[in-house]
């Protein structure tokens, strides 16, 4: 066994099963595509779901790849044990119904035990396998392993809910008697010990899985497949005779520039481990198009940036300092991943900001910590929770500031809480792990049909196959649903067809109503003014992720679209929310591309070719060999299979109608094309009518009003403006929303002004002459005006007392003001009698009821008093 680097070993996997005919799969992104029931890619097998659940076919039924992959639910474990991480690479091959068990252990034999390959002795090696699988038994042992390296165990078994499941073997590598002086009953007893690795697992599935049955009544899946993985970091410890994976060249890099920040030699202390990882994990998943955030995977990050800069601190690492290590992942990463190279300045970029804001939280959140601390002995678990959860201090930190100060913390009441908060996580995101079931019928389906729309928008066509859902042809005009664009709409001899989607071997299902017979001739015919409306939309989505990317960066990439024949919509995303300059930005560069009247070519090429021309390709999405390339005057680029206009300049106009935010860091865009996208965009402003339509009307009231109180009264009252088809349009109808606002308000305020004049230029109708008590009865008057009412009275008389009662349509209300009596107690007392409430000073009170039927007997009281 010969020393390997990392990339090595990542070449050595690769180059052994690309001999055995398996097609290199790239690594995935780590953000999923189109994949909600996972947080982050979290293993080899992820990307590929579609094919082992039958939902779609690979063009090679063998594969192979490296995929990076994130793990999150053993944070707290990294650096405490030598192979825990969050961030790890995952070396798997797989077979799509091709070859299965007896292969699928001669390949992993010969790769692992060849000198040709990484040459490990075959006696260093022991194998697991479940108990009743004789054939992966019978076949180590033909291959020349020792019987007695052989562990049955009732654990060798995988599955995730319905779906494949199967038996598996794993392989260890035994490193000797100086890590343990115990033998293999560490595997079979399931004994943590540093001896034996594991550092492969090779999955046989073979059944399908059914929640409540028994295993042994699992039936057969149609296509059993092979699903392994090998961690890159475990094989790099064993073949570079490192203590633990953070010693390898995958790690050390790291550990070495931090030991020249911090001056402090690296001896195995967790804190440098826990920063080498979690700098891994951030600057990859950054490079990905992650977010830092409060939420789902942005709050992950966020978490681990915090933990690293902690732990930096043990070091005495006091300023920034994560971002200058991103260099030292693209040494060890950037070689094999090209994408966090090319984003080094982006991804250094939101990890400086990112710590700067985090030692601000850090001063901060000692301050709030010793407020919380001041006069108890124990710190309660609502504070330490709402420290954590809030101003984002750590527990640890909490814990340690208490201890120092001669305090506790009620931890366990903490954990409670935060469990709690996990629980709601998990199921706001109810995530179904499991893979879908085989759909056997689908499966074996493998005549061919072909898709003809991309020409023609009619066929006569003949019927190859009837399902209950629905008839295949062998040549068809209706694109079925993909690629985010939706599934044409049309008719089959005059039957409406309901929707169109892909069989798992490429083929077009038409779910119709009507049946067919096999072998009948049909006449297809494709709703001509439907497609169209699809097609620009299609093609403006490509326009759209162009300006996108020159106006944003190319950090910026698709996650997420739907194309039909009213809108198009487009999630995307970005560091921060998008300014209205910026969007402005694209819709005007989309608009200038369509106005350019670029060509759209479509051609058919190799993946690679289509590649070095700059096609763009959805990030994480997996494409065949031959791909189809739509080229706009080479403006934009990429990699589709959908359909589109001849020329942009048959997309006419292009408005955006809406933008939002739709989760950590993604947003999602909406927009419309064609000639008339005045229309379109009154659809768009439906949500405000009924805001404008409410203001207009109070506006409408106020100028009667007042009107009616000062006849020579004029208003300029706000212009709406004409509709312009552009984002503009929404930018203008908020602006005159708010403009509206101030608008009314402004008039209220005159009207209010000129009541005051009306109520105070003759308040001698108010006063009962030769008497310092005034009470003064009023219907219907301004709540801003009855202190000022009062207070006239009160100077002008120099009253020992005036109140007031204001009787509006829903109650009583009233004042009193006071130079040689209780005012609150007479309003106290008024409220009293009528189940009403009130209180003030002794100079002034006031007071209120709902019971309008008790106004006599308030005035009554108000007497009582003054006499």
């Amino acid at each position: 066994m010969r020393y390997m680097t990392a990339d090595e070993i990542r070449q050595t996997w690769l180059r052994f099963f690309e001999s055995k005919g398996h097609k290199i799969e790239p690594s995935a992104s780590l953000v999923p595509m189109g994949d909600k029931t996972l947080l982050w890619i979290n293993a080899g097998v992820a990307p590929l779901k579609k094919y082992f659940d039958g939902s779609a076919m690979p063009v090679n039924p063998r594969l192979t790849n490296i995929q990076k992959c994130i793990r999150t639910n053993d944070i707290d474990n990294v650096g405490k044990t030598a192979r825990h991480h969050t961030f790890f690479e995952m070396l798997g091959n797989f077979s799509i119904g091709d070859y299965f068990k007896p292969e699928a252990i001669e390949f992993g034999f010969e790769l692992l035990t060849s000198e040709e390959y990484f040459g490990f002795p075959i006696e260093k090696l022991y194998m697991t396998y479940y108990p009743d699988d004789f054939v992966a038994r019978d076949k180590w042992i033909s291959l020349g392993v020792d019987p007695s390296h052989l562990i049955p165990l009732e654990s060798n078994f995988w599955e995730i809910g319905e779906g494949p499941s199967g038996p598996d073997t794993e392989i260890y590598f035994d490193r000797g008697e100086e890590y343990d002086l115990r033998g293999s009953e560490l595997i079979a007893n399931d004994i943590e010990n540093e001896r034996f690795i594991e550092i492969w697992n090779i999955v046989f599935s073979q059944y399908n899985a059914k929640p409540g049955t028994p295993r042994k009544d699992y039936k057969e899946l149609p296509n059993k497949n092979i699903d392994t993985g090998a961690g890159l970091e475990r094989f790099a410890c064993v073949i570079q005779g490192t203590k633990t994976n953070f010693e390898t060249d995958l790690f050390m890099p790291i550990i070495e520039h931090t030991e020249r920040l911090s001056g402090v030699k690296y001896e195995g202390q967790m804190a440098f481990k826990v920063i080498a990882d979690h700098i891994k994990t951030l600057s990859m998943a950054i490079a990905d198009g992650a977010i830092l955030s409060n939420e789902g995977r942005g709050y992950v990050l966020r978490r681990l940036l915090r933990r690293a800069t902690k732990y930096g601190k043990k070091l005495g690492l006091q300023e920034a300092f994560l971002h200058l290590l991103v260099d030292d992942v693209i040494q060890i990463m950037g070689h094999f991943y090209t994408n966090v190279k090319e984003n080094e300045k982006m991804v250094k970029r939101v990890i400086l900001a990112e710590e700067n804001k985090f030692l601000e939280t850090l001063a901060s959140g000692e301050k709030h910590l010793l407020e919380a601390l001041e006069g108890v002995n124990e710190l309660k678990k609502e504070d330490a929770f709402k420290l954590y959860d809030t101003y984002g201090f750590p527990i640890e930190l909490t814990l340690e500031l208490s201890e120092e100060l001669g305090k506790t913390v009620d931890i366990e009441g903490f954990k409670a809480l935060m469990e709690r908060q996990k629980e709601l996580s998990r199921a706001s995101r109810n995530a179904e792990n499991s893979m879908k079931s085989q759909e056997a019928a689908f499966l074996s389906f493998k005549t061919p049909s072909v898709f003809i729309g991309y020409d023609t928008l009619t066929s006569r066509s003949t019927v190859i196959k009837t399902f209950d859902q629905g008839i295949v042809l062998d040549q068809t005009p209706f694109y079925a649903t993909m690629g985010g664009q939706v599934a044409d709409s049309g008719t089959i001899n005059g039957y409406p067809v309901k929707d169109v989607v892909k069989l798992p071997n490429g083929q077009t299902l038409h779910v119709i109503d009507e049946s067919f017979d096999e072998g009948e001739v049909v006449y297809c015919e494709v709703d001509s003014e439907n497609r169209t409306r699809i097609l620009k939309n299609h093609s403006a989505a490509h326009l759209f992720h162009k300006a996108l990317k020159l106006t944003l960066g190319n950090h910026s990439n698709q996650q997420g679209s739907q194309v039909n024949a009213a809108t198009m919509r487009f999630d995307f995303n970005n560091y921060e929310a998008l300014t209205v300059d910026e969007l402005l930005k694209i819709e005007s560069l989309v608009n200038e591309a369509i106005q350019k009247d670029y060509p759209v070519d479509t051609v058919e090429m190799p993946l690679e070719e289509a590649k070095a021309m700059g096609a763009m390709a959805l990030f994480g999405e997996k494409y065949h060999d031959l791909v189809r390339v739509v080229n706009m005057g080479n403006y934009s680029i990429e990699l589709c299979g959908g359909t589109h206009v001849k020329r942009t300049s048959d997309i006419e106009r292009f408005a955006i109608t809406s933008y939002e935010s739709i989760g950590s860091g993604i947003y999602r865009v909406e927009a419309v094309t064609g000639k008339f996208l005045e229309n379109d965009m009154k659809n768009a402003l439906k949500p405000f009518e009924a805001e404008i339509e409410t203001l207009e009307s109070k506006e409408t009231r106020l100028v009667s009003e007042l009107k009616q109180m000062d006849p020579k009264f004029s208003v300029n009252a706000p212009s709406r403006g004409r509709l312009i088809g552009s984002y503009n349009d929404i930018i203008a109808v908020r602006k005159y929303i708010e403009t509206l606002k101030e608008h009314n308000k402004q008039l209220e305020k005159h009207i209010l002004n000129l009541k005051q004049k009306q109520a105070l230029s003759n308040i001698d109708q108010y006063i009962t002459p030769d008497t310092p008590y005034q009470i003064v009865i009023e219907k219907n008057l301004d709540k801003d005006i009855q202190k000022q009412l009062v207070d006239a009275i009160y100077d002008k008389i120099k009253a020992e007392v005036v109140c007031l009662i204001n009787e509006t349509d829903e109650k009583l209300l009233f004042l009193c003001k006071t130079r040689s009596m209780d005012a609150k107690a007479i309003i106290q007392k008024a409220a009293s009698i009528s189940n009403g409430s009130g209180g003030g000073k002794m100079d002034f009170a006031q007071g209120g009821t709902a019971d309008k039927s008790k106004l006599d007997e308030i005035v009554k009281s108000f007497k009582e008093w003054f006499n």
